[in-house]
């Protein structure tokens, strides 16, 4: 036994060296000045770093949960090679023999050479991109590679040591994943939400209809879920242009109107509930269902338990209202997570412009970049006063983190705004992240958090975009933002 595996470690040493010699050999045009920056730009994790950086400031939301799953992976991978990998096999480096000078490191490193932690590192960050956004990785995934193959370009790992860095971050990525869902699962924890009398008992879901959203996240798949559960319910698929006038007639009609789907097909939903005044039930089936979760909804059998029993709370509503100036028959809008004018507005509107031919991480990436190039602060009048933003971010109820577009509420029926503005001047990166770093009530030339209950504000220049709950649409001139605390009637178990 011990002889075979001197005999297969002997094999695997021999094209090691076979294929190192190769990549020394060979010419590579273009890649004398482009390898080994790129090596060094992810020492110390860099590159990444500030990959994830862009990706906070300018993603969605989803690419914002990535970039964090990301990080995590990429710490969880260098924590093992550094503990564990590096001095559990003792390999020296490879000997420069044949390696062009003009491709080799000024300074050498003096650690062991399996595994590679730069590849480690790469594809821990690639494979957490991978698990959360395909789009982001798609875009990071050639860079990635570039960096695993500079390591023995330049000559300091062999290619089994790249191989092996790569596997260990892919592990590392999926550990963080299993970890975070755990995490996930549970913070879904209700709030201090009042409860709502008079809600109506539907155990088996009649006097119930159910508009659920066919082309949003697992909607499609939970719809025979609810028939089953619910089999006394009405239950509608559509989407596109069908589901606004669906919900609106199912609201006219329906004892409590039910929605399945993500957080903008919610937010369509208790736009109709309120105007209707009946209650909600919402299902949750969207990618990431931010207000269910922070509602306390876990999944369909949690809402399915909170009709039986005709448990429901009082939740407040984000309302942006058309100031003075507007048509008359413009009707406000609402919005249950939250709502934002500047950078993100812009970066969501290039996105899905170009998300259908290119694809959205490349889409995210070329947003980000336009929007970093070419994005002006939005000049306008908050409270009466005139002000330069680069964005203005106000959440339904407090939001706890920091930066300027934090993630997790702990209450719905708070009845205040979250209000974060980052202001104008300088450039828009340098901005964005210093706000990132500030606290989430915090007041400095660069970023101010606060809590109220209204904001006017005017003199909005044509054609500035808006964006609410992920959906997109263009400011009116004048507008105000205001809370309604307690507007909504919301099924959740007890």
């Amino acid at each position: 036994m011990a002889d075979q595996q001197l005999t297969w470690q002997g094999a695997v040493a021999r094209w090691d060296r076979l294929l190192f010699d190769v990549v020394a050999r060979r010419h590579w045009p273009g890649a004398d000045r482009v390898l080994p920056r790129l090596g060094r730009a992810a020492n110390h994790g860099v590159l990444w770093g500030g990959t994830a950086a862009a990706i906070t400031v300018f993603g969605s939301t989803r690419g914002r949960k990535a970039a964090g799953r990301a990080v995590a992976s990429l710490a969880l991978a260098s924590a093992t090679i550094n503990t564990v990998g590096k001095w559990s096999v003792r390999r020296p480096r490879p000997l420069l023999h044949g390696v062009p000078a003009v491709r080799q490191l000024a300074t050498q490193p003096q650690t062991t050479s399996f595994p590679s932690g730069h590849s480690a590192s790469a594809f821990a960050f690639t494979a957490g991109l991978a698990l959360e956004s395909p789009g982001w990785a798609a875009a990071v995934a050639p860079v990635a590679a570039s960096v695993a193959f500079s390591r023995v370009y330049t000559g300091v790992h062999y290619p089994s040591d790249v191989l092996a860095g790569a596997a260990l971050g892919v592990a590392a990525a999926a550990v963080v994943r299993r970890l975070a869902r755990d995490v996930q699962e549970a913070r879904v924890v209700p709030g201090d939400e009042r409860p709502a009398a008079g809600a109506p008992a539907l155990p088996d879901g009649a006097g119930l209809t159910v508009v659920v959203n066919s082309g949003s996240g697992t909607a499609a798949a939970a719809a025979l879920d609810l028939r089953t559960r619910l089999p006394e319910a009405e239950v509608i698929e559509c989407e596109g242009a069908e589901l606004v006038p669906a919900l609106a007639a199912a609201a006219e009609r329906a004892t409590v109107l039910g929605v399945c789907g993500g957080d903008g097909t919610v937010n369509a939903a208790a736009t109709a509930a309120l105007r209707a005044g009946v209650p909600l039930a919402v299902f949750p089936g969207g990618t990431l269902n931010h207000f269910a979760m922070d509602l306390g909804l876990g999944g369909s059998e949690d809402t399915c338990r909170a009709l039986a029993d005709g448990h429901a709370v009082r939740v407040g509503v984000g309302r942006f209202s058309p100031g003075p100036g507007n048509a008359p028959a413009a009707e406000p809008g609402y919005f249950l997570n939250n709502f934002s004018i500047g950078a993100y507005p812009e970066l969501l509107g290039h996105r899905l412009r170009w998300g259908p031919r290119i694809g959205g991480g490349p889409a995210a990436l070329l947003a980000a970049w336009r929007v970093l190039r070419a994005q002006r602060p939005v000049r306008l009048q908050l409270a009466g006063r005139p002000r330069s933003v680069w964005l203005l971010f106000a959440g339904n109820g407090t939001y706890h983190g920091t930066g300027p577009t934090p993630r997790r509420r702990d209450s719905l029926g708070e009845g205040l705004l979250d209000l974060r503005i980052v202001y104008g001047g300088g450039r828009p990166g340098p901005r964005l992240l210093a706000a990132a770093l500030a606290g989430p009530l915090s007041r400095s030339p660069v970023h101010t958090a606060t809590r109220l209950r209204s904001l006017r504000i005017g003199d909005v220049p044509k054609g500035t975009p808006l964006a609410y709950d992920g959906e997109y649409a263009e400011a009116p001139p004048a507008l105000v933002l205001d809370e309604l605390p307690d507007a909504l009637t919301v099924y959740r178990p007890r």
